[in-house]
């Protein structure tokens, strides 16, 4: 027996400014960060992760171009760079044959599109009295199908 669970959040004006702004910064961060490792040259070695971040977040947020990174929550924007190592890590499993499955292609560019996300770690966000809270946005109101089956992780 498969179980569906649909909810539906209801975020006032101001939120859907912050979660549209959100979803922003996460294609920023993650398209500088791709930009980083292909402008790298053969054989130069590739950055970790920590490094990574501290290029296209925590350094880009004291330039003027990219100083409105600092509006919204670090920690869809680290979760952005670790997505990013994923796909890499993915791509690479998938080219020795680690990976089972359809062929995994080197991660694109993302673009302005219709299905826009940020993901949040359990530090960025809670539930309680039947709403969501994310950092930096605030409490959205949420339609729940049914209760959560767990604390989520």
């Amino acid at each position: 027996m498969k179980l569906r669970y649909n909810y539906r959040i209801y975020p006032t004006k101001q939120q859907q400014q912050l979660l549209a702004q959100t979803f922003g910064c996460t294609r920023v961060v993650w398209n500088d960060a791709l930009a980083v490792i292909k402008g790298l040259g053969d054989g130069e070695k590739w950055p970790s992760n920590s490094n990574l971040q501290k290029r296209v977040i925590t350094h880009a947020k004291r330039t003027v171009e990219r100083e409105w990174l600092k509006e919204v929550s670090n920690i869809p924007l680290q979760q952005s760079v670790a997505d990013l190592g994923t796909a890499f890590k993915n791509f690479f499993d998938s080219r020795k044959g680690k990976r089972k499955g359809k062929p995994v292609g080197f991660p694109r560019f993302k673009k302005r599109s219709y299905n826009q996300s940020a993901r949040f770690r359990k530090g960025g966000f809670s539930i309680a009295n039947g709403k969501v809270y994310l950092a930096k946005i605030g409490r959205l109101k949420v339609k729940w199908s049914r209760p959560l089956p767990s604390e989520p992780v």
